[in-house]
């Protein structure tokens, strides 16, 4: 376990590093699924994703976790630094920018409210680190409703990128916008 935050009225969230073998059916599972189409993974098959994530694990820059609420699997969230992801070749990367990447796939009794509540404990998560100062994501521009979140959690948006793959919009949560957002919560 890396990280565990109670979330009132919904449960105990905890972050959990991918096991690429032990986790390989489920991740596959959820990105193979239609309404995920914009994690790019729909056509990978169960060892092209084991294979990826067993990549990712073997990297000092790019961590992924599992997302669990009271031991119950709702999602995946990935960190990493830009300046090692090909985002950084595609905007000035600075001191203190970090990166990260969401799929959530809860069940349906978890659905109500976790959008809401793992957003802000993500953020808290990364900003532990007192040397991250800057939140980045580049969702693919047709995922509306990733914008929508986005915007709802106070992201600033920037350029449209052309990612391997996606025309994608890049967007920064600065650490100083999240605490005036959500004062005392680091």
């Amino acid at each position: 376990m890396t990280h565990q935050e109670k979330i009132t009225g919904l449960g105990e969230l905890t972050l959990t590093p991918v096991a690429p073998d032990r986790d390989a059916a489920l991740l596959h599972g959820w990105v193979t699924l239609p309404r995920n189409s914009f994690w790019g993974m729909g056509s990978h098959t169960l060892d092209e994703v084991r294979e990826i994530y067993a990549f990712v694990d073997g990297l000092p820059t790019h961590h992924a976790y599992l997302i669990m609420i009271d031991g119950e699997p709702v999602g995946l969230f990935q960190s990493y630094q830009p300046e090692a992801d090909p985002v950084g070749e595609r905007y000035a990367v600075q001191s203190g920018d970090v990166g990260m990447h969401l799929l959530l796939n809860p069940p349906r009794q978890l659905a109500r409210g976790l959008t809401d509540a793992v957003g802000p404990a993500l953020a808290r998560f990364l900003f532990r680190d007192p040397a991250a100062q800057r939140i980045v994501v580049e969702p693919d521009v047709r995922n509306r409703l990733a914008l929508r979140r986005l915007e709802i959690e106070g992201f600033t948006f920037d350029a449209e990128i052309d990612m391997p793959g996606k025309r994608a919009q890049l967007a920064f949560l600065t650490r100083s916008r999240f605490e005036s957002d959500h004062p005392a919560s680091i």
